[in-house]
């Protein structure tokens, strides 16, 4: 166990700059931003959203693996409600649809439409007969006609039949499928074996997608990385059970207090049912929380009590460390061998760096994403200025609870039921797309890299890990007020 550096007790992000190095790159657009979620879970940009319900559903979490980071979707959700979130993640742009949606022969032009407008996509294969996954032929909405009368006859009529289609077998690399689909001017390629039986699908807006977006978080299928929310009892392995079926990249269990037997037991039964699913947990802010986590054998710990803008833990029951200290004790807690996700705390784009040096592999992001297109919730429009707001809230808000009770069928809904809170509900100024938010996130992570003197992030650890205070340089008052007063 490393010892903490006691310049770290009572620090937190805006308590110091780095010094900046002498810079090695021609382009700080060339810098490697690559880190780790967990061991088996890499990230092209160590940002991941945060398992709330005003931050992370679906649509979040696509954005995210987009763009080298990860989502976790909150647990304030039916079961079969976030399962489904997590299909359409997996489902989202991958080189290969493992189940592509299908009808079969006979089903009517009018009842294939719903299917292709529930799932939001543009074409269906066709098999032979319910069930069978023998490929006859593909319907694509070119393939539609207009008239209402079309709507009762049957999807055979109208399909381009299997005699026509090119197709190739499983197996088949990314390039020599776009070269494949470039040269027979195709834009779908059906994956079948010698049988006729579908192994999937590739389509070529999702190659030439993937193509423009090299740093995006997929795993070996090529599908994107999501991860999920359970708890550390109750209906968790139910639901453990359908997100791991979902295809979830990885579970996280998260409670306000992960330094507990309730977690120890959570984590128990987790791994007992589910011992290949990567599994984070937390809070902790302490190196003696993060040291029983370890212990414990979970793949990457999450860190922070009461640092978040949602959250009022601190300001209730005085729990709580200062966040950089809680980063860097937790680091040296466990040598470094197990990830740590800094969660919470963070104000500008230069704390994300700060954690990311003192020890936290990724940074786990709640109001800085909410606001956004992506994130749940209705605009609010305020009618004598006509700013547009969002709702953010910590999950231990009222609020929060009773609404998860809701959608989760608990039937609890007495309002003096509900534990004290710790959290709150307030407005966010809207931000349009999160897309946009990631970027200026990714250049600024860049541009740190670049006055640390290195071309990558790894590079830029490996050198400030072992001693950061080497680097950092602790701020007076006038300092902090001539560095970030503006």
């Amino acid at each position: 166990m490393s010892i903490l550096d006691e310049r770290f007790i009572g620090k937190t992000f805006s308590d110091f700059l780095f010094r900046p190095q002498m810079g090695v790159v021609s382009t700080r657009s060339t810098v490697s931003l690559s880190s780790r979620l967990s061991p088996t879970i890499p990230l092209g940009l160590p940002v991941v959203s945060s398992n709330m319900d005003s931050v992370t559903e679906a649509e979040m979490a696509k954005a995210m693996a987009l763009e080298g980071g990860i989502g976790i979707i909150h647990r304030a959700l039916s079961i079969e409600r976030q399962a489904e979130m997590v299909r359409y993640v997996k489902r989202s742009h991958s080189a290969v649809i493992e189940s592509p949606r299908r009808v079969a022969c006979g089903t009517t032009l009018g009842e294939a439409k719903k299917v292709a407008a529930r799932h939001q996509i543009t074409a269906l294969l066709v098999e032979e007969s319910p069930g069978s996954g023998i490929l006859a032929g593909i319907l694509t909405n070119r393939d539609i006609p207009r008239t209402e009368s079309a709507l009762s006859r049957p999807v055979d009529e109208f399909m381009t039949p299997f005699s026509k289609l090119h197709i190739s077998a499983p197996g088949i690399s990314e390039s020599d499928a776009e070269r494949l689909m470039f040269d027979k001017r195709i834009e779908r390629l059906p994956l079948v074996d010698d049988n006729r039986v579908i192994k999937g699908l590739i389509t070529l807006r999702d190659l030439l997608f993937a193509k423009r977006r090299p740093y995006s978080s997929k795993d070996d299928k090529g599908s994107l990385r999501v991860g999920a929310a359970i708890g550390a009892r109750g209906d968790q392995l139910e639901r453990a059970a359908a997100l791991v079926e979902a295809g979830a990249d990885a579970l996280v269990i998260d409670v306000a207090h992960g330094h507990s037997d309730v977690m120890r037991e959570g984590v128990e039964s987790i791994r007992k049912q589910f011992p290949e699913t990567p599994l984070i947990c937390g809070n902790v802010a302490t190196g003696e929380g993060a040291r029983f986590l370890a212990d414990l054998g979970v793949d990457a710990i999450k860190i922070g009590v009461g640092p978040g803008r949602g959250c009022r833990t601190r300001l209730e029951t005085a729990a709580g460390v200062p966040q950089l200290q809680a980063i860097r004790e937790a680091y040296c807690a466990v040598d470094g061998k197990v990830p740590i996700i800094a969660d919470g705390g963070v104000s500008e784009d230069k704390d994300i760096f700060l954690a990311l040096i003192c020890g936290a592999s990724s940074v786990m992001l709640g109001s800085a994403l909410s606001g956004t297109d992506e994130s749940p919730g209705h605009l609010i429009e305020d009618p004598a200025t006509h700013q547009k707001r969002k709702i953010y809230r910590g999950m231990t808000s009222p609020q929060a609870v009773l609404e998860s009770q809701y959608e989760t069928g608990s039937g609890e809904t007495d309002l003096s039921a509900v534990p004290p809170s710790e959290g709150m509900q307030i407005q966010v100024p809207y931000k349009g797309s999160v897309i946009d938010v990631l970027h200026r996130v990714r250049g600024h992570l860049q541009s740190a890299v670049s006055y640390a003197g290195e071309s990558s992030l790894h590079a830029v650890r490996e050198k400030m890990l072992p001693d950061p205070m080497r680097f950092l340089i602790p701020l007076s008052d006038a300092a902090r007020k001539e560095s970030f007063d503006r």
